[in-house]
This record gives structure tokens, sequence and C-alpha cells, in this order.
């Protein structure tokens, strides 16, 4: 065996075991005396080949949880980011779609399970992601083959469209099918979020900016549009600042984009009540 053919082989044994993690669900609750009731399952980006878990997660959830509202970080099964540098799945390894449904399919599923403990009002479970987690967000509801589904939906700067050329992020696709499965038509169709709003669609709080680097801005018109074609309750947010990946930090993003806290925690309140 030759050199090159062996450093090939161990890059791909490495990739391969980079792609192997399991999913995991890590609770926030509620302090007992502020418990609203709410819970929310909070979905990192990251291009379904990393998570962003410090800043889309645990920061989320931390910030979710100081206002009354039970927080539970899903961490789904993603490429890795072994899956670009070695090319690895090439040869058809790693997680793809649909892991990572199954993945929040489970969540919401052990969030129902624990609502009597933890004093969850079972119809106000929703889910909430960012880039990448925005679209399994909203795969959460549309895609979502069990019984247990979620009462709304927070997509922010989300990915949407898997098949609009002008607008697909193509590393969340290639994240998500694979290699290979990227260029399946009726998949790329299958993922668009924008082509699969049911009527019976829950709530959405949908943000992102103009100004977004990684994820056109299109993608949350695109999903406007669909849910106003379909008249499901919606607020969309479109600030003209803030670029991409500020999650619920105080210093991520700028003045303008922050204000989506604000504005969340005023909407889940009227959808509460």
């Amino acid at each position: 065996m030759s050199f090159l053919t062996l450093a090939l082989s161990l890059l791909m044994f490495i990739g391969y075991l980079f792609s192997t993690t399991q999913s995991s669900l890590t609770a926030y609750p509620a302090e007992e005396s502020a418990n609203t009731g709410t819970a929310v399952i909070v979905c990192p980006g990251g291009s379904y080949s990393w998570l962003d878990v410090k800043t889309e997660g645990e920061g989320v959830a931390k910030w979710l949880q100081a206002n009354g509202i039970n927080a539970f970080v899903l961490e789904y099964s993603v490429a890795n980011i072994s899956a670009y540098v070695f090319g690895y799945r090439v040869m058809g390894w790693g997680n793809t779609y649909p892991k990572m449904l199954h993945d929040v399919e489970k969540a919401l599923e052990q969030v129902y399970e624990a609502a009597d403990s933890m004093h969850i009002d079972t119809a106000r479970i929703g889910v909430m992601g960012f880039s990448a987690g925005g679209h399994l967000t909203m795969l959460s509801f549309t895609h979502n083959g069990t019984e247990h589904k979620p009462h709304f939906l927070c997509p922010m700067y989300p990915v949407v469209t898997f098949s609009d050329p002008r607008y697909v992020h193509r590393r969340s696709r290639r994240g998500a099918l694979g290699v290979w499965g990227q260029w399946n038509r009726t998949m790329q169709d299958s993922l668009s979020i924008e082509r699969h709003i049911p009527d019976n669609c829950p709530p959405v709080f949908l943000v992102n900016c103009i100004d977004d680097p990684v994820v056109k801005y299109q993608n949350s018109e695109l999903l406007d549009s669909a849910l106003t074609a379909r008249h499901v309750a919606h607020t969309y947010l479109q600030y003209q600042t803030g670029g991409h990946g500020f999650g619920a930090s105080e210093t991520k993003g700028t003045e303008e984009s922050r204000q989506w806290k604000k504005a969340f925690l005023q909407w889940i309140s009227n959808l509460n009540q």
C-alpha cells in the first residue's frame, strides 16, 4: 500500500469516527416560581455540518430560562466538518437526512413525556432554530410523522429552499443530503420548506436580516410568502442589519437585530393568552 493510499484511508477513517456522534437533549428548566408552562426545543445552526451550541444553543436556552421558559438544547445529527475536509462522504458514510428529523421528533416526544414533572403545558411546546436549525424547526412540523408535534415554530434567519438556485444555501443542502444526494431533485423539492406548508401549520415567528452574508435573506421572504398564501398566522420581522449567527447574544448582531428577543417574548405571551 502506498503512503498516499494509507494517508487517505486514515483521513477517511477519522472522518467516519467524527460522523458517529449521537444526538442529545439538554434541559434548562425554568425556575418554579417563574415557570410560564411554555417549553422550547432549541436547534442550533451550522449548515447541517456542525452545531453552534454555545451561541445558538446554550446562550439561547439560558435566555429563555431566565424568562420563565423551559428550554431544551437539541444537538442533532450532522455531517460534521470532516465531511468537507476529508471527503469521506463520497463513500456514503456520515449523517444525512432524515436522521436530524428523527432527532427532533424524538426530542418532542421526550418533552411531552416530561411535561407533568416539569409543569409544562403540552399546548405550549414549540421549536426554535437558527440557520440550518431554522430549516429543521420547520421540518419538525411539516415533515413530522409522529403524534408529537410543536404548537409554535420560531425559525431564525433560516435556510428555507433546497431547490431555488438563486437563494439555496448549498452548504446546508450538502450537509443534509450528502455529496451525491444534494443533486437529487426529488429530495431538493421535498426539503424546500416553501413548497410544503400545510393549512394546519401552527403560528410562526420568523426573523432575518437583509445584510445576512451567509443565508440569503430571500429564504425568509419565500417562507413568509408561503405562510401568507396558506393563511398561517405568523409574525415576520425583517431587520436591515444584524448579519447572521447572533442567537440571543447581547454583543453579536446589531442593536436593531437584538430587538427580536423583546418581540418574541411579547409574541409568545400573546400566543399563550
